[in-house]
């Protein structure tokens, strides 16, 4: 891209996770979009030194786009796993995907590995300094308006920047969706989600766990520690409850809440040692009517937003990501750039699986902590049938590492 043009080819405005992949996957095509950022820039030293109460799940598909991108080698610390457990506290029935294993495997032999969000966004942050012929942070955006065949966006300080093409990639509560007049429709699950890191008596040996009470999904999740003695007993936990039990477990002294989760955990990995100080967050779907307007594409929590039962959002963020930077380079080839008919080409290969991806964590929710009968009986037969057969866990893990999903773009494994 020319810099000194009057109009650029793209902005994309949130510099995170999604928004930061999704410029380095345009520049490695040739286009240098301008990216707006709200963050500043990340204090290393300071992101290092803490462990982030949070993990995300990172498929093979995610692992697989930041290696394109370059920014998996970025990364300080992540914590592969190579096995999951799922079961229902009052059902006979289990699933088992991979295996536990007692060293530290290579994310390319593992299910998929577990990264703070600090440290990603980190390795994102260097990756796109590296890179970028313009990234901004700590920028406000004040508006976002459609031109004829060009969009303004007007900055805090006065500056306004002319672009062929707006991504949007500001999270859940998206100024750029806002400003585009594009509706959300929003289920409220009435549930909250409890966060922490805890450091357990027994190692998680590369195991992911969830099990499902009564009161919602309790995911234990492995995590990197800080401390080589301590290593493969610290995970981040991820409680779903009703919003009153969410409130009353939040209030609970640290000790209380210690021996808390060892009980509702059914002491599968011994005592709760330690617990960091708990965040929780209001669990709401969330799903723009529509990812696209001329000249203006959403992507990541901007475009949806699901319920964190499997873990996929970040996932399901970057093939958007993936799925919309193929679409444009593939134009760019051809001698054209964003046109409409391409973008909408992306909404219709990204919403439909995302909505589909939503209503189903929604359903599985409710059916794993319903207490009816028939209901109850079909669960754990479901899940004892799905453990017997292996034509069905593969089917189910190759859905989950998201790899087929890049089939038909230049990014397939």
């Amino acid at each position: 891209m020319n810099m000194r043009a009057d109009v650029l080819d793209a902005v994309i405005i949130g510099g995170g996770l999604v928004g930061g992949l999704t410029a380095l996957l345009l520049a490695q095509g040739g286009v240098q979009a301008t990216v707006l950022d709200a963050a500043p820039i990340l204090d290393a030293e300071k992101n290092l030194a803490a462990a982030n109460p949070r993990v995300l799940a990172l498929s093979q598909a995610t692992i697989h786009l930041l290696k394109t991108a370059g920014v998996w080698e970025l990364l300080a610390r992540q914590m592969p796993y190579s096995g999951m457990q799922v079961w229902n506290k009052n059902g006979y029935g289990e699933i088992n995907f991979g295996q536990a294993s007692e060293r530290t495997l290579n994310a390319e032999q593992a299910l998929g590995s577990m990264v703070e969000p600090s440290i990603l966004n980190l390795a994102i942050q260097q990756k796109m300094l590296q890179t970028l012929q313009d990234y901004r942070t700590q920028v406000k955006v004040s508006r976002v308006e459609e031109g004829v065949g060009i969009w303004h966006v007007h900055l805090a300080d006065g500056t306004v920047l002319k672009t062929k093409l707006v991504i949007g990639a500001d999270g859940a509560n998206s100024f750029v969706r806002e400003q585009a007049f594009i509706g959300l429709d929003v289920l409220d699950y009435k549930q909250a989600g409890i966060s922490c890191a805890i450091r357990t008596a027994q190692p998680h040996h590369h195991v992911a766990r969830q099990i499902f009470l009564e009161t919602g999904p309790l995911a234990f999740l492995p995590m990197a520690s800080l401390k080589a003695e301590q290593q493969g007993h610290w995970q981040s936990i991820v409680w779903t409850l009703p919003d009153d039990y969410a409130d009353e477990y939040a209030a609970l002294s640290d000790d209380d809440f210690k021996r808390l989760l060892t009980q509702e955990s059914h002491h599968m990995l011994g005592e709760v040692l330690e617990a960091t100080p708990r965040a929780k967050f209001p669990l709401k779907a969330r799903a723009a009517q529509q990812y696209v307007k001329a000249g203006l594409a959403l992507i990541g929590d901007a475009a949806h937003v699901i319920h964190p039962l499997a873990g996929q959002g970040v996932n399901i963020g970057c093939l958007d990501a993936a799925v919309l930077c193929d679409a444009l380079l593939k134009d760019k080839k051809r001698g054209v750039w964003a046109n409409e008919q391409t973008l909408r080409r992306y909404e219709h290969m990204r919403k439909g699986q995302n909505d589909a991806m939503m209503h189903s964590m929604s359903v599985i929710g409710w059916i794993e902590t319903a207490n009816i009968f028939p209901i109850v009986w079909a669960r754990n037969f479901s899940l004892k049938q799905v453990e017997k057969q292996s034509m069905l866990k593969d089917l189910f893990m190759a859905q989950a590492n998201g790899l087929s999903l890049l089939q038909g773009t230049q990014y397939s494994a």
